[in-house]
Protein backbone atom coordinates (compact mmCIF):
# COMPACT_ATOMS: atom_id res chain seq x y z
CA UNK A 1 0.00 0.00 0.00
CA UNK A 2 2.89 2.13 0.59
CA UNK A 3 4.48 1.64 -2.63
CA UNK A 4 0.86 2.03 -4.29
CA UNK A 5 0.50 5.76 -2.61
CA UNK A 6 3.90 6.85 -4.01
CA UNK A 7 3.54 5.52 -7.17
CA UNK A 8 0.24 7.20 -7.27
CA UNK A 9 1.41 10.41 -6.18
CA UNK A 10 4.23 10.48 -9.14
CA UNK A 11 1.84 9.28 -11.79
CA UNK A 12 -0.88 12.43 -10.83
CA UNK A 13 2.21 14.65 -10.86
CA UNK A 14 3.19 13.13 -14.27
CA UNK A 15 -0.17 13.81 -15.93
CA UNK A 16 -0.55 17.19 -13.95
CA UNK A 17 2.79 18.58 -15.52
CA UNK A 18 2.15 16.40 -19.00
CA UNK A 19 -1.31 17.42 -19.83
CA UNK A 20 -2.30 20.14 -17.12
CA UNK A 21 -5.16 17.94 -15.34
CA UNK A 22 -5.69 16.22 -12.18
CA UNK A 23 -6.66 12.50 -12.04
CA UNK A 24 -9.66 11.81 -10.46
CA UNK A 25 -9.35 8.28 -7.97
CA UNK A 26 -11.42 6.64 -10.44
CA UNK A 27 -9.12 7.29 -13.25
CA UNK A 28 -5.86 5.98 -11.47
CA UNK A 29 -5.56 2.44 -11.65
CA UNK A 30 -2.59 0.72 -10.91
CA UNK A 31 -2.21 -3.05 -10.19
CA UNK A 32 0.36 -5.74 -10.02
CA UNK A 33 1.93 -6.78 -13.16
CA UNK A 34 1.30 -10.27 -14.29
CA UNK A 35 3.67 -12.61 -13.72
CA UNK A 36 4.20 -13.10 -17.41
CA UNK A 37 5.54 -9.79 -18.20
CA UNK A 38 8.38 -7.60 -17.08
CA UNK A 39 7.57 -4.72 -14.07
CA UNK A 40 6.52 -4.74 -10.31
CA UNK A 41 2.96 -2.20 -11.41
CA UNK A 42 0.82 -1.80 -14.03
CA UNK A 43 -1.02 1.65 -14.85
CA UNK A 44 -3.77 1.52 -17.17
CA UNK A 45 -3.47 4.23 -19.20
CA UNK A 46 -6.90 4.24 -21.05
CA UNK A 47 -8.77 6.81 -19.04
CA UNK A 48 -5.84 9.31 -19.57
CA UNK A 49 -6.50 9.00 -23.24
CA UNK A 50 -9.03 11.91 -23.50
CA UNK A 51 -6.60 14.21 -21.12
CA UNK A 52 -3.57 13.21 -23.49
CA UNK A 53 -5.33 13.63 -26.91
CA UNK A 54 -2.47 10.40 -27.95
CA UNK A 55 -2.73 6.88 -28.78
CA UNK A 56 -2.65 4.71 -25.72
CA UNK A 57 1.01 3.65 -26.71
CA UNK A 58 2.33 7.34 -27.06
CA UNK A 59 0.72 8.20 -23.58
CA UNK A 60 2.14 5.47 -21.67
CA UNK A 61 5.57 6.18 -22.69
CA UNK A 62 5.30 10.18 -22.28
CA UNK A 63 4.47 9.00 -18.60
CA UNK A 64 6.91 6.08 -18.63
CA UNK A 65 9.62 8.62 -19.50
CA UNK A 66 8.55 11.45 -17.18
CA UNK A 67 8.28 8.95 -14.42
CA UNK A 68 12.02 7.90 -14.95
CA UNK A 69 13.47 11.16 -15.65
CA UNK A 70 11.66 12.40 -12.99
CA UNK A 71 11.89 9.93 -9.96
CA UNK A 72 15.15 8.26 -10.40
CA UNK A 73 15.00 7.08 -6.82
CA UNK A 74 12.10 5.16 -7.42
CA UNK A 75 11.63 4.03 -11.28
CA UNK A 76 14.26 1.54 -13.12
CA UNK A 77 12.41 0.67 -15.69
CA UNK A 78 9.59 0.80 -17.97
CA UNK A 79 7.92 -0.74 -20.84
CA UNK A 80 4.61 -0.20 -22.92
CA UNK A 81 2.08 -3.33 -23.93
CA UNK A 82 -0.58 -1.09 -25.62
CA UNK A 83 -2.74 0.91 -23.08
CA UNK A 84 -0.49 -0.86 -20.10
CA UNK A 85 2.55 1.03 -18.74
CA UNK A 86 4.56 -1.48 -16.64
CA UNK A 87 6.69 0.04 -14.02
CA UNK A 88 9.97 -1.67 -12.82
CA UNK A 89 11.04 -0.58 -9.13
CA UNK A 90 14.78 -0.21 -8.57
CA UNK A 91 16.73 -1.72 -5.08
CA UNK A 92 16.93 1.89 -3.09
CA UNK A 93 12.61 2.13 -3.22
CA UNK A 94 12.65 -1.42 -1.72
CA UNK A 95 15.25 -0.63 0.54
CA UNK A 96 13.38 2.45 1.82
CA UNK A 97 9.89 0.70 1.75
CA UNK A 98 11.69 -2.15 4.17
CA UNK A 99 13.24 0.70 6.63
CA UNK A 100 9.45 2.07 6.51
CA UNK A 101 7.85 -1.31 7.42
CA UNK A 102 10.63 -2.05 10.16
CA UNK A 103 9.96 1.86 11.90
CA UNK A 104 6.57 1.13 12.35
CA UNK A 105 5.73 -0.69 15.34
CA UNK A 106 1.91 -1.44 14.47
CA UNK A 107 2.40 -1.88 10.47
CA UNK A 108 -0.93 -2.11 9.08
CA UNK A 109 -2.95 -1.29 11.92
CA UNK A 110 -4.53 2.51 11.94
CA UNK A 111 -4.95 3.49 15.92
CA UNK A 112 -8.57 4.94 16.53
CA UNK A 113 -9.59 8.73 17.14
CA UNK A 114 -11.94 10.52 19.30
CA UNK A 115 -14.05 10.61 16.09
CA UNK A 116 -14.14 6.87 14.93
CA UNK A 117 -16.99 5.60 14.49
CA UNK A 118 -18.31 2.93 17.38
CA UNK A 119 -18.92 -0.97 16.21
CA UNK A 120 -20.74 -3.22 17.87
CA UNK A 121 -20.40 -7.03 17.54
CA UNK A 122 -22.39 -9.42 18.71
CA UNK A 123 -21.44 -12.87 18.97
CA UNK A 124 -21.29 -16.39 20.78
CA UNK A 125 -25.24 -15.82 22.06
CA UNK A 126 -25.72 -19.21 23.92
CA UNK A 127 -28.38 -21.10 24.96
CA UNK A 128 -28.22 -21.88 29.19
CA UNK A 129 -29.81 -25.16 28.19
CA UNK A 130 -26.62 -27.09 26.62
CA UNK A 131 -22.71 -26.28 26.65
CA UNK A 132 -21.02 -25.03 24.03
CA UNK A 133 -20.36 -27.13 20.86
CA UNK A 134 -18.35 -26.67 17.59
CA UNK A 135 -21.08 -24.39 16.18
CA UNK A 136 -20.17 -21.97 18.71
CA UNK A 137 -16.57 -22.43 18.55
CA UNK A 138 -16.93 -21.40 14.60
CA UNK A 139 -19.20 -18.19 15.63
CA UNK A 140 -16.97 -17.03 18.67
CA UNK A 141 -13.45 -17.28 16.43
CA UNK A 142 -15.33 -15.26 13.63
CA UNK A 143 -16.73 -12.58 16.36
CA UNK A 144 -13.34 -12.21 18.10
CA UNK A 145 -11.31 -12.18 14.69
CA UNK A 146 -14.01 -9.72 13.34
CA UNK A 147 -13.76 -7.71 16.41
CA UNK A 148 -9.73 -7.86 16.21
CA UNK A 149 -9.72 -6.78 12.50
CA UNK A 150 -12.46 -3.25 13.10
CA UNK A 151 -9.96 -2.30 15.93
CA UNK A 152 -7.24 -2.35 13.33
CA UNK A 153 -8.87 -0.55 10.84
CA UNK A 154 -9.50 2.42 13.47
CA UNK A 155 -12.94 1.98 14.33
CA UNK A 156 -13.66 2.00 18.35
CA UNK A 157 -15.38 -1.56 19.16
CA UNK A 158 -17.69 -2.86 21.99
CA UNK A 159 -17.62 -6.93 22.19
CA UNK A 160 -21.10 -8.53 22.90
CA UNK A 161 -23.19 -11.34 23.78
CA UNK A 162 -26.73 -11.77 24.13
CA UNK A 163 -27.22 -14.90 26.21
CA UNK A 164 -30.39 -16.56 25.85
CA UNK A 165 -31.58 -17.58 29.43
CA UNK A 166 -34.90 -18.11 29.07
CA UNK A 167 -37.51 -19.99 27.05
CA UNK A 168 -39.52 -23.29 26.71
CA UNK A 169 -35.85 -25.00 25.88
CA UNK A 170 -34.77 -23.27 29.37
CA UNK A 171 -37.51 -25.02 30.82
CA UNK A 172 -37.07 -28.62 29.51
CA UNK A 173 -33.75 -28.80 31.34
CA UNK A 174 -35.21 -27.23 34.52
CA UNK A 175 -38.50 -29.55 34.61
CA UNK A 176 -35.89 -32.83 33.97
CA UNK A 177 -33.86 -31.92 36.77
CA UNK A 178 -37.05 -31.52 38.81
CA UNK A 179 -38.01 -34.77 37.99
CA UNK A 180 -35.13 -36.58 37.78
CA UNK A 181 -31.76 -34.66 38.84
CA UNK A 182 -32.35 -36.42 42.63
CA UNK A 183 -30.89 -32.64 43.78
CA UNK A 184 -27.62 -33.48 41.75
CA UNK A 185 -25.27 -30.19 41.69
CA UNK A 186 -21.85 -29.67 39.68
CA UNK A 187 -20.46 -30.13 43.29
CA UNK A 188 -21.71 -33.42 43.81
CA UNK A 189 -21.34 -34.76 40.16
CA UNK A 190 -17.83 -33.38 38.89
CA UNK A 191 -18.95 -32.07 36.36
CA UNK A 192 -19.02 -28.55 34.60
CA UNK A 193 -22.14 -26.96 35.25
CA UNK A 194 -23.01 -26.59 31.19
CA UNK A 195 -22.65 -29.90 30.73
CA UNK A 196 -24.98 -31.13 33.46
CA UNK A 197 -27.55 -28.86 32.24
CA UNK A 198 -27.12 -30.08 28.95
CA UNK A 199 -27.31 -33.59 30.48
CA UNK A 200 -30.98 -32.65 31.06
CA UNK A 201 -32.25 -31.12 28.04
CA UNK A 202 -31.32 -33.97 26.38
CA UNK A 203 -32.95 -36.47 28.74
CA UNK A 204 -36.15 -34.03 28.51
CA UNK A 205 -35.93 -35.30 24.93
CA UNK A 206 -35.62 -38.59 25.58
CA UNK A 207 -38.36 -38.72 27.99
CA UNK A 208 -40.96 -37.04 25.65
CA UNK A 209 -39.55 -38.81 22.59
CA UNK A 210 -41.08 -41.87 24.97
CA UNK A 211 -44.42 -40.55 26.19
CA UNK A 212 -44.95 -39.57 22.24
CA UNK A 213 -44.17 -43.55 20.83
CA UNK A 214 -46.78 -44.48 24.15
CA UNK A 215 -49.60 -42.35 23.28
CA UNK A 216 -49.14 -43.09 19.72
CA UNK A 217 -49.47 -46.91 20.67
CA UNK A 218 -51.80 -46.92 23.12
CA UNK A 219 -54.10 -44.12 21.86
CA UNK A 220 -53.51 -44.98 17.87
CA UNK A 221 -52.67 -41.47 17.76
CA UNK A 222 -50.29 -40.14 15.13
CA UNK A 223 -47.39 -38.13 16.13
CA UNK A 224 -48.98 -34.04 15.32
CA UNK A 225 -51.89 -35.63 18.34
CA UNK A 226 -49.70 -36.92 20.59
CA UNK A 227 -47.62 -34.03 20.69
CA UNK A 228 -51.19 -32.13 21.46
CA UNK A 229 -51.61 -34.64 24.38
CA UNK A 230 -48.31 -34.60 25.39
CA UNK A 231 -48.22 -34.18 29.54
CA UNK A 232 -44.86 -33.83 29.70
CA UNK A 233 -44.68 -30.75 27.20
CA UNK A 234 -48.09 -29.38 28.98
CA UNK A 235 -45.57 -29.08 32.38
CA UNK A 236 -42.72 -26.96 30.19
CA UNK A 237 -44.93 -24.61 28.35
CA UNK A 238 -46.47 -24.03 32.33
CA UNK A 239 -43.36 -23.53 33.53
CA UNK A 240 -42.27 -20.86 31.00
CA UNK A 241 -46.03 -19.42 31.79
CA UNK A 242 -45.28 -18.92 35.44
CA UNK A 243 -41.69 -17.70 34.61
CA UNK A 244 -42.92 -15.29 32.67
CA UNK A 245 -45.45 -14.60 35.77
CA UNK A 246 -42.30 -14.10 38.12
CA UNK A 247 -43.20 -17.27 40.20
CA UNK A 248 -40.71 -17.21 42.91
CA UNK A 249 -40.03 -20.90 42.82
CA UNK A 250 -39.51 -21.10 39.05
CA UNK A 251 -37.25 -18.42 39.42
CA UNK A 252 -35.35 -20.15 42.27
CA UNK A 253 -34.72 -23.10 40.47
CA UNK A 254 -33.97 -21.19 37.28
CA UNK A 255 -30.94 -18.72 38.97
CA UNK A 256 -29.21 -21.69 40.18
CA UNK A 257 -29.36 -23.70 37.39
CA UNK A 258 -28.31 -20.61 34.76
CA UNK A 259 -25.51 -19.84 37.41
CA UNK A 260 -24.20 -23.65 36.94
CA UNK A 261 -24.27 -22.39 33.48
CA UNK A 262 -22.60 -19.39 33.41
CA UNK A 263 -19.53 -20.76 35.33
CA UNK A 264 -19.24 -23.32 32.83
CA UNK A 265 -19.56 -20.64 29.75
CA UNK A 266 -16.91 -18.32 31.15
CA UNK A 267 -14.49 -21.36 31.60
CA UNK A 268 -14.70 -22.27 28.18
CA UNK A 269 -14.97 -18.57 27.03
CA UNK A 270 -11.43 -18.29 28.89
CA UNK A 271 -9.64 -21.28 27.08
CA UNK A 272 -10.88 -20.46 23.95
CA UNK A 273 -9.17 -16.50 24.96
CA UNK A 274 -12.20 -14.76 23.62
CA UNK A 275 -14.29 -12.31 25.61
CA UNK A 276 -16.66 -9.74 25.84
CA UNK A 277 -17.26 -5.59 26.69
CA UNK A 278 -21.05 -6.27 27.21
CA UNK A 279 -23.17 -9.16 28.48
CA UNK A 280 -26.69 -8.94 27.58
CA UNK A 281 -29.07 -11.41 28.69
CA UNK A 282 -33.00 -11.91 27.09
CA UNK A 283 -34.39 -12.26 30.44
CA UNK A 284 -33.79 -8.63 30.73
CA UNK A 285 -34.02 -8.23 27.11
CA UNK A 286 -37.57 -9.62 26.02
CA UNK A 287 -39.98 -7.05 28.38
CA UNK A 288 -37.81 -4.09 26.42
CA UNK A 289 -38.92 -5.58 23.05
CA UNK A 290 -42.58 -6.75 24.23
CA UNK A 291 -43.33 -2.80 25.27
CA UNK A 292 -41.45 -2.32 21.84
CA UNK A 293 -44.20 -4.41 20.24
CA UNK A 294 -47.24 -3.33 22.20
CA UNK A 295 -46.17 0.22 21.30
CA UNK A 296 -46.27 -0.52 17.31
CA UNK A 297 -48.90 -2.32 17.94
CA UNK A 298 -50.69 1.00 19.36
CA UNK A 299 -49.50 3.06 16.00
CA UNK A 300 -51.04 0.46 13.70
CA UNK A 301 -47.68 -0.75 12.74
CA UNK A 302 -48.25 -4.50 13.95
CA UNK A 303 -52.13 -5.86 14.63
CA UNK A 304 -53.68 -9.02 16.73
CA UNK A 305 -55.34 -11.60 15.88
CA UNK A 306 -58.03 -13.07 17.28
CA UNK A 307 -56.42 -15.43 19.35
CA UNK A 308 -54.20 -12.94 21.35
CA UNK A 309 -51.08 -13.30 19.40
CA UNK A 310 -49.43 -10.14 17.99
CA UNK A 311 -48.08 -9.88 14.16
CA UNK A 312 -46.26 -8.06 11.42
CA UNK A 313 -47.10 -8.05 8.04
CA UNK A 314 -43.81 -7.90 5.78
CA UNK A 315 -45.50 -9.27 3.24
CA UNK A 316 -45.34 -5.98 1.11
CA UNK A 317 -40.94 -6.27 2.41
CA UNK A 318 -40.81 -9.34 0.46
CA UNK A 319 -41.34 -11.63 3.59
CA UNK A 320 -44.01 -12.97 5.03
CA UNK A 321 -45.99 -12.40 8.37
CA UNK A 322 -44.04 -12.62 11.15
CA UNK A 323 -45.37 -13.43 15.39
CA UNK A 324 -44.18 -11.20 17.59
CA UNK A 325 -46.45 -12.57 20.74
CA UNK A 326 -47.94 -15.59 21.33
CA UNK A 327 -51.52 -16.21 22.12
CA UNK A 328 -50.40 -16.33 25.77
CA UNK A 329 -48.70 -13.38 25.68
CA UNK A 330 -44.98 -14.79 25.56
CA UNK A 331 -42.22 -13.29 23.71
CA UNK A 332 -40.42 -15.19 20.51
CA UNK A 333 -36.68 -14.37 19.35
CA UNK A 334 -37.92 -11.57 17.17
CA UNK A 335 -39.25 -9.46 20.41
CA UNK A 336 -35.98 -10.47 22.87
CA UNK A 337 -33.68 -9.06 19.76
CA UNK A 338 -36.12 -6.09 19.18
CA UNK A 339 -35.80 -5.69 23.17
CA UNK A 340 -31.79 -6.09 22.85
CA UNK A 341 -31.32 -3.87 20.03
CA UNK A 342 -33.23 -0.46 22.03
CA UNK A 343 -31.14 -1.06 24.95
CA UNK A 344 -27.79 -1.17 22.99
CA UNK A 345 -29.17 2.11 21.18
CA UNK A 346 -29.70 3.53 24.48
CA UNK A 347 -26.33 2.26 25.91
CA UNK A 348 -23.85 2.95 22.93
CA UNK A 349 -23.57 5.46 19.67
CA UNK A 350 -23.21 2.76 17.50
CA UNK A 351 -22.55 3.44 14.16
CA UNK A 352 -22.43 0.23 12.87
CA UNK A 353 -24.30 -3.00 14.46
CA UNK A 354 -22.79 -6.60 13.54
CA UNK A 355 -24.76 -9.47 13.80
CA UNK A 356 -22.11 -13.21 13.85
CA UNK A 357 -24.84 -15.54 13.27
CA UNK A 358 -25.03 -18.62 11.12
CA UNK A 359 -26.61 -18.56 7.96
CA UNK A 360 -29.73 -20.67 8.80
CA UNK A 361 -30.80 -16.98 10.69
CA UNK A 362 -30.42 -15.08 7.39
CA UNK A 363 -34.53 -14.72 6.90
CA UNK A 364 -34.50 -13.54 10.78
CA UNK A 365 -32.26 -10.89 10.52
CA UNK A 366 -33.89 -9.80 7.34
CA UNK A 367 -37.18 -9.07 9.42
CA UNK A 368 -35.15 -7.93 12.17
CA UNK A 369 -33.91 -5.03 9.79
CA UNK A 370 -37.43 -4.07 8.75
CA UNK A 371 -38.87 -4.23 12.05
CA UNK A 372 -36.16 -1.83 13.48
CA UNK A 373 -36.89 0.36 11.00
CA UNK A 374 -40.44 0.32 11.23
CA UNK A 375 -39.75 1.47 15.01
CA UNK A 376 -37.88 3.91 14.45
CA UNK A 377 -34.57 2.79 15.31
CA UNK A 378 -31.52 4.67 13.07
CA UNK A 379 -29.53 1.87 12.50
CA UNK A 380 -32.28 -0.62 11.77
CA UNK A 381 -31.65 -0.62 7.86
CA UNK A 382 -27.92 -0.46 7.70
CA UNK A 383 -27.72 -3.86 10.90
CA UNK A 384 -25.28 -6.31 9.13
CA UNK A 385 -25.82 -9.86 9.52
CA UNK A 386 -22.51 -11.61 8.93
CA UNK A 387 -23.83 -14.59 7.96
CA UNK A 388 -21.33 -17.79 8.21
CA UNK A 389 -21.62 -21.44 7.22
CA UNK A 390 -22.36 -24.57 9.26
CA UNK A 391 -19.12 -26.35 10.48
CA UNK A 392 -19.51 -30.58 10.89
CA UNK A 393 -17.39 -33.09 11.42
CA UNK A 394 -16.48 -35.50 8.72
CA UNK A 395 -19.24 -37.93 10.85
CA UNK A 396 -22.02 -35.44 9.82
CA UNK A 397 -24.41 -32.81 10.86
CA UNK A 398 -24.37 -32.38 14.82
CA UNK A 399 -28.07 -32.53 16.87
CA UNK A 400 -28.54 -31.25 20.27
CA UNK A 401 -31.35 -32.80 21.25
CA UNK A 402 -29.97 -36.21 20.53
CA UNK A 403 -26.82 -35.37 22.63
CA UNK A 404 -24.39 -35.74 19.28
CA UNK A 405 -22.86 -32.16 19.16
CA UNK A 406 -19.19 -31.89 19.34
CA UNK A 407 -18.43 -30.55 23.10
CA UNK A 408 -16.39 -27.54 22.51
CA UNK A 409 -14.67 -28.30 25.90
CA UNK A 410 -14.01 -32.05 24.70
CA UNK A 411 -12.71 -30.73 21.30
CA UNK A 412 -10.10 -28.46 22.98
CA UNK A 413 -8.91 -30.96 24.97
CA UNK A 414 -8.61 -32.98 22.07
CA UNK A 415 -6.75 -30.76 20.21
CA UNK A 416 -4.06 -29.95 22.92
CA UNK A 417 -3.89 -33.73 23.71
CA UNK A 418 -2.89 -34.20 19.74
CA UNK A 419 -0.30 -31.62 19.91
CA UNK A 420 1.16 -32.86 22.63
CA UNK A 421 1.53 -36.55 21.05
CA UNK A 422 2.44 -34.83 17.33
CA UNK A 423 5.22 -32.53 19.41
CA UNK A 424 6.66 -35.85 21.01
CA UNK A 425 6.95 -37.75 17.95
CA UNK A 426 8.98 -34.79 16.01
CA UNK A 427 10.59 -33.88 19.53
CA UNK A 428 10.65 -31.09 18.86
CA UNK A 429 10.06 -30.36 22.41
CA UNK A 430 12.93 -32.51 23.82
CA UNK A 431 14.78 -30.21 26.77
CA UNK A 432 12.09 -27.80 27.76
CA UNK A 433 11.16 -27.52 31.22
CA UNK A 434 7.54 -29.28 31.74
CA UNK A 435 5.71 -26.33 32.45
CA UNK A 436 7.03 -23.97 29.25
CA UNK A 437 6.17 -27.44 27.17
CA UNK A 438 2.71 -27.49 28.02
CA UNK A 439 2.52 -23.61 27.29
CA UNK A 440 3.43 -24.30 23.69
CA UNK A 441 1.28 -27.45 23.61
CA UNK A 442 -1.27 -25.22 24.47
CA UNK A 443 -0.47 -22.67 22.10
CA UNK A 444 -0.25 -25.22 19.07
CA UNK A 445 -3.52 -27.38 19.91
CA UNK A 446 -6.08 -23.98 20.14
CA UNK A 447 -3.36 -22.74 17.50
CA UNK A 448 -4.47 -25.43 15.02
CA UNK A 449 -8.14 -25.36 16.08
CA UNK A 450 -8.35 -21.55 15.58
CA UNK A 451 -6.35 -21.20 12.07
CA UNK A 452 -8.13 -24.33 10.54
CA UNK A 453 -11.65 -22.55 11.18
CA UNK A 454 -10.79 -19.28 10.06
CA UNK A 455 -9.06 -19.93 7.28
CA UNK A 456 -12.32 -20.67 5.67
CA UNK A 457 -14.09 -18.58 3.84
CA UNK A 458 -16.34 -17.51 6.54
CA UNK A 459 -19.66 -17.66 4.37
CA UNK A 460 -19.18 -21.27 2.86
CA UNK A 461 -19.61 -24.16 4.80
CA UNK A 462 -17.01 -26.61 6.19
CA UNK A 463 -16.13 -29.48 7.63
CA UNK A 464 -13.77 -29.82 10.84
CA UNK A 465 -11.08 -32.60 10.63
CA UNK A 466 -9.22 -32.33 14.19
CA UNK A 467 -6.30 -34.79 12.07
CA UNK A 468 -5.64 -32.19 9.62
CA UNK A 469 -5.75 -29.62 11.25
CA UNK A 470 -2.63 -30.12 13.41
CA UNK A 471 0.08 -30.55 10.55
CA UNK A 472 3.72 -28.79 10.50
CA UNK A 473 3.37 -28.89 6.46
CA UNK A 474 0.58 -27.19 4.79
CA UNK A 475 -1.82 -24.41 5.30
CA UNK A 476 -1.90 -24.73 9.17
CA UNK A 477 -1.11 -23.34 12.31
CA UNK A 478 1.06 -25.76 13.07
CA UNK A 479 2.88 -24.62 10.03
CA UNK A 480 2.74 -21.31 10.32
CA UNK A 481 3.76 -21.21 14.47
CA UNK A 482 7.00 -23.49 13.41
CA UNK A 483 8.18 -20.58 11.22
CA UNK A 484 8.30 -17.93 13.70
CA UNK A 485 9.26 -19.95 15.99
CA UNK A 486 12.69 -20.65 13.46
CA UNK A 487 12.64 -16.76 12.91
CA UNK A 488 12.67 -15.96 16.33
CA UNK A 489 15.37 -19.08 16.94
CA UNK A 490 17.34 -16.82 14.49
CA UNK A 491 16.90 -13.89 16.27
CA UNK A 492 18.20 -15.64 19.33
CA UNK A 493 21.41 -16.76 17.93
CA UNK A 494 21.91 -13.63 16.27
CA UNK A 495 22.00 -11.94 19.70
CA UNK A 496 24.33 -14.60 21.39
CA UNK A 497 26.70 -14.37 18.15
CA UNK A 498 26.83 -10.43 19.50
CA UNK A 499 25.44 -9.78 15.95
CA UNK A 500 24.16 -6.38 15.59
CA UNK A 501 19.94 -6.58 14.99
CA UNK A 502 19.70 -2.53 14.95
CA UNK A 503 18.83 -3.06 11.48
CA UNK A 504 20.82 -1.04 10.23
CA UNK A 505 20.42 -0.91 5.83
CA UNK A 506 22.85 1.38 3.45
CA UNK A 507 21.52 2.15 0.57
CA UNK A 508 24.54 0.61 -1.36
CA UNK A 509 23.15 -2.84 -0.31
CA UNK A 510 21.82 -4.67 -3.10
CA UNK A 511 18.62 -6.38 -2.74
CA UNK A 512 17.98 -9.77 -4.74
CA UNK A 513 14.73 -10.50 -6.76
CA UNK A 514 14.05 -13.04 -3.44
CA UNK A 515 14.63 -10.48 -1.18
CA UNK A 516 12.73 -8.04 -2.96
CA UNK A 517 9.52 -10.39 -3.32
CA UNK A 518 9.67 -11.11 0.18
CA UNK A 519 9.58 -7.11 1.11
CA UNK A 520 6.64 -6.43 -1.40
CA UNK A 521 5.06 -9.28 0.74
CA UNK A 522 5.22 -7.56 3.78
CA UNK A 523 4.18 -4.28 2.49
CA UNK A 524 0.97 -5.91 1.47
CA UNK A 525 0.17 -6.22 4.65
CA UNK A 526 -2.17 -3.06 5.44
CA UNK A 527 -3.93 -3.97 1.94
CA UNK A 528 -4.88 -6.78 3.36
CA UNK A 529 -6.24 -5.87 7.20
CA UNK A 530 -8.26 -3.49 5.23
CA UNK A 531 -9.89 -5.83 2.62
CA UNK A 532 -10.50 -8.08 5.99
CA UNK A 533 -12.49 -5.62 7.46
CA UNK A 534 -14.43 -4.51 4.43
CA UNK A 535 -15.80 -7.96 3.47
CA UNK A 536 -16.00 -9.10 6.67
CA UNK A 537 -13.38 -11.86 6.26
CA UNK A 538 -10.41 -13.41 8.56
CA UNK A 539 -10.06 -16.12 5.81
CA UNK A 540 -7.93 -13.17 3.95
CA UNK A 541 -5.44 -13.02 6.94
CA UNK A 542 -4.91 -16.57 7.59
CA UNK A 543 -4.30 -17.05 3.86
CA UNK A 544 -2.05 -13.63 3.75
CA UNK A 545 0.13 -14.69 6.64
CA UNK A 546 -0.15 -18.89 5.36
CA UNK A 547 1.39 -17.02 1.85
CA UNK A 548 3.73 -14.69 3.33
CA UNK A 549 5.34 -17.81 5.51
CA UNK A 550 6.04 -19.66 2.31
CA UNK A 551 7.84 -16.65 0.44
CA UNK A 552 10.25 -16.49 3.69
CA UNK A 553 10.59 -19.97 3.93
CA UNK A 554 11.86 -20.12 0.25
CA UNK A 555 13.88 -17.01 1.29
CA UNK A 556 15.41 -18.82 4.09
CA UNK A 557 16.12 -22.32 2.46
CA UNK A 558 17.84 -20.10 -0.45
CA UNK A 559 20.63 -17.27 1.44
CA UNK A 560 22.42 -17.39 4.37
CA UNK A 561 21.53 -15.16 7.25
CA UNK A 562 24.12 -15.60 10.18
CA UNK A 563 27.08 -16.76 7.96
CA UNK A 564 26.56 -14.06 5.50
CA UNK A 565 30.21 -11.91 5.57
CA UNK A 566 28.82 -8.80 4.25
CA UNK A 567 27.11 -7.43 7.07
CA UNK A 568 25.46 -4.63 4.80
CA UNK A 569 24.19 -8.38 3.25
CA UNK A 570 23.55 -9.75 6.67
CA UNK A 571 21.98 -6.87 8.18
CA UNK A 572 18.98 -6.18 5.67
CA UNK A 573 18.34 -10.58 6.16
CA UNK A 574 18.41 -9.70 10.19
CA UNK A 575 15.75 -7.24 9.40
CA UNK A 576 13.87 -9.22 6.71
CA UNK A 577 13.36 -11.73 9.18
CA UNK A 578 12.31 -9.92 11.89
CA UNK A 579 10.17 -7.91 10.13
CA UNK A 580 8.42 -10.77 8.81
CA UNK A 581 8.36 -12.15 11.85
CA UNK A 582 6.49 -9.01 13.26
CA UNK A 583 3.52 -9.49 10.54
CA UNK A 584 3.18 -12.96 11.19
CA UNK A 585 2.73 -12.30 15.10
CA UNK A 586 0.26 -8.93 13.65
CA UNK A 587 -1.72 -11.01 11.60
CA UNK A 588 -2.15 -14.02 13.65
CA UNK A 589 -3.12 -12.07 16.63
CA UNK A 590 -6.09 -10.94 14.45
CA UNK A 591 -6.65 -14.42 14.38
CA UNK A 592 -6.73 -14.59 18.15
CA UNK A 593 -3.80 -16.95 18.10
CA UNK A 594 -0.78 -16.87 20.45
CA UNK A 595 2.90 -17.77 18.97
CA UNK A 596 5.29 -19.46 20.48
CA UNK A 597 9.26 -18.13 20.68
CA UNK A 598 10.00 -21.92 20.29
CA UNK A 599 9.00 -25.05 19.39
Amino acid sequence: MIVENTLSDAVRQAVRRLYGTELTTEQLSLQKTKKEFKGHYTLVVFPFLKISGKSPEQTANDIGKYLMDDNPDIIDDYNVIKGFLNLTLNGTCWLKLLIEINNRENFGYIDSQDNSPLVMIEYSSPNTNKPLHLGHIRNNLLGYSLAEIMKANGYKVIKTNIINDRGIHICKSMLAWQKWGNGETPESSGKKGDHLVGDYYVLFDIKYREELKRLQKDNELTREEAEVQSQLMAEAREMLRKWEAGDEETRTLWNKMNGWVYAGFLETYKRLGVDFDKIYYESETYTEGKEKVLEGLEKGIFYRKTDGSVWADLTKDGLDKKVLLRSDGTSVYMTQDIGTAKLRYHDYPVAKMIYVVGNEQNYHFRALSILLDKLGFAFGKDLVHFSYGMVELPEGKMKSREGTVVDADDLIREMTDTAREISQELGKLEGLPKEESENIIEIIGLGALKYFILKVDPRKNMTFNPKESIDFNGNTGSFVQYAYARIRSVLRKAEEQNISLSNEITAKTQVTEKEEMLIRSLSEFPAVVKEAAETYSPALIANYVYELVKEYNQFYHDYTILREENAGVRNLRLSLSSNTAKIIKSGMSLLGIRMPERM
